[in-house]
């Protein structure tokens, strides 16, 4: 597996090897999303192809090795005028094959670079599992800060897992 994959954002061609990767992603690591497998699966390829489409408000990345999609994360915008200036990061998720080669961080960074074209975004969040060590130490590097916890804040493997919440402040424009 190369150290370096090509990151780009992803487009409905790109729905299936999503879906695909996501399905995983949930069979995985369950405790980090807030979506079941069931639910997911139940979705129509139509459904999460349109979620990729120009204009629908999603920016969905990934991170391909040799054509192969081996990550992805999504990047969002608060829809409210007053909450606009904030963006968050959701469903980051790196193949078994692809981690310890910094797929995740080089995701984090388009995720970020992106979140800082957005005219007037000045702080970006997410949420992670608090006993997901290693992606909070990640987050943590790129400038992310945790400023809350929540206990109990979901339901997976017959157990409850508390989540922690962080934020990035991004550098302000003269103009945002």
């Amino acid at each position: 597996m190369p150290s370096v994959v090509e990151i780009r954002r992803l487009e409905p061609a790109d729905a299936e090897a999503f879906q695909a990767l996501r399905l995983v992603a949930l069979r995985d690591c369950p405790a980090a999303f807030s979506a079941s497998l069931e639910e997911e699966a139940e979705l129509p390829l139509e459904v999460v192809a349109a979620r990729m489409r120009p204009g629908s408000g999603r920016y969905l990345f990934g991170a391909f090795a040799d054509g192969t999609l081996v990550g992805c994360v999504g990047v969002g915008r608060e829809a409210a005028r007053k909450l606009a200036h904030k963006a968050f990061v959701r469903g980051i998720y790196v193949a078994q094959a692809a981690r310890g080669r910094g797929v995740g961080r080089q995701l984090m960074h388009e995720a970020l670079a992106f979140a800082a074209t957005l005219a007037g975004v000045r702080q970006v969040s997410l949420v992670a599992t608090a006993n997901n060590t290693g992606a909070i130490a990640l987050y943590e590097s790129l400038g992310f800060a945790i400023w809350g916890r929540e206990p109990d804040a979901l339901h997976a493997d017959g157990r409850f897992h508390d989540d922690v919440h962080m934020l990035c402040a991004l550098p302000v424009h003269p103009t945002g």
